[in-house]
């Protein structure tokens, strides 16, 4: 009988393509959303990807009432995979208690639902944000977890808490926290992708928006940095990559591969990338030119970062393997398609 696996936030961005992964290993995938960023036509991408539709629930997770009653009516589960949280770091800024609200609830009421139904194992999505600007780079899992410097990252730093307090406190759970980077590209085929509701706060969604016209240029949020060219650095990690390495960590909790109750993972390229590097590359990779100009530098956004994988590709035989041109074509063809059906 295949593993059930429920996916919080199951129908966003990272967690439809990750379901998609789950489904083509076997694995009965049973997603929890509120579709406050997303619809459930992605559930009709994940059946024509993978020939299986996924059960679905409509839920807003930081109802402990409705949580409680979506996992009581539910057999035999292995494991959880929680993305459902709000994920920008602009907005953040703007609106921390949304965050707190938001992020800190759903994971708790979650977890408590895990306990007392027996739920064993669980993989949690957080990010390189709680290193805040390292200090020494590439970072590894053993740098320092430092004052965020946004409330989107200390969401993440505080829900990391929470589930190593749960985790030593005797409750028997296990869990991967995956500390992931910048998260680009979209399924081979652009029948699921990155569709942020309103205008999109990640850097990819706003280039291909712009080069199909949608703005008129694009703003690149300070060119003042400690960097080579002024801009900002990060790790961008291909969407499916990123998404087999949850699948590699589902494989192994089950399999009790695990050596601690909580294992933390870096989940990265373990290559920095320029903004203005980023932006030639899909210029190249799209066969476009963008109109773009310089702004004031973003509240919350760090100068560099980028991963050490190398715990990731020992412990969970997982590695980032598609190159950067190829997921940029990736973002550009899903755009495309966007376009073609009236979706953008």
């Amino acid at each position: 009988m295949p593993r059930k696996i429920v996916v919080t936030g199951g129908t966003g961005y990272i967690g439809s393509h990750t379901a998609v992964e789950l489904i083509n290993r076997g694995f009965n995938v049973i997603i929890a959303d509120d579709l406050s960023n997303s619809d459930t036509g992605v559930l009709e991408g994940i059946e024509k990807i993978t020939g299986i539709k996924p059960g679905f629930k409509k839920i807003d997770l930081c109802s402990k009432k409705d949580t409680a009653s979506f996992f009581s009516g539910l057999d035999r589960i292995d494991a959880v995979v929680h993305f459902a949280a709000f994920k920008s770091v602009a907005e953040s800024v703007e609106k921390p208690l949304d965050y707190y609200r938001n992020n800190l609830n759903s994971l708790i009421n979650v977890i408590d639902q895990m306990v007392l139904q027996g739920i064993p194992n669980l993989v949690f999505s957080s990010s390189c944000t709680v290193y805040g600007q390292p200090d020494i780079l590439p970072v590894t899992e053993k740098s320092p977890v430092k004052k965020a410097l946004s409330p989107y990252g200390n969401t993440k730093r505080v829900c990391e808490e929470i589930i190593e307090d749960v985790s030593v406190s005797g409750e028997s759970l296990k869990s991967v926290v995956l500390r992931y980077f910048n998260p680009i590209g979209n399924h081979p085929g652009a029948l699921i992708g990155e569709l942020p509701r309103g205008k999109p706060n990640n850097l990819v969604p706003v280039i291909t928006r712009t080069a199909i016209g949608k703005y008129d240029e694009l703003k690149v949020f300070g060119n003042d940095y400690g960097t080579p060219d002024g801009t900002c650095i990060r790790d961008y990690i291909n969407v499916t990559d990123l998404a087999r390495a949850h699948v590699a960590a589902i494989d192994r909790l089950v399999s009790g591969k695990n050596e601690n109750c909580v294992e933390v993972y870096n989940v990265g390229t373990g290559k920095g990338i320029s903004v203005l590097e980023l932006l030639k590359a899909f210029e190249k990779a799209a066969k476009v030119s963008i109109n773009y100009s310089f702004a004031d530098r973003r509240p919350g956004d760090i100068e560099k970062i980028w991963a050490d994988p190398s715990l990731a590709n020992k412990k969970l035989n997982w590695k980032a393997t598609t190159n950067l041109e190829e997921t940029l074509a990736s973002a550009w063809e899903w755009t495309l398609n966007c376009r073609e059906k009236g979706i953008l």
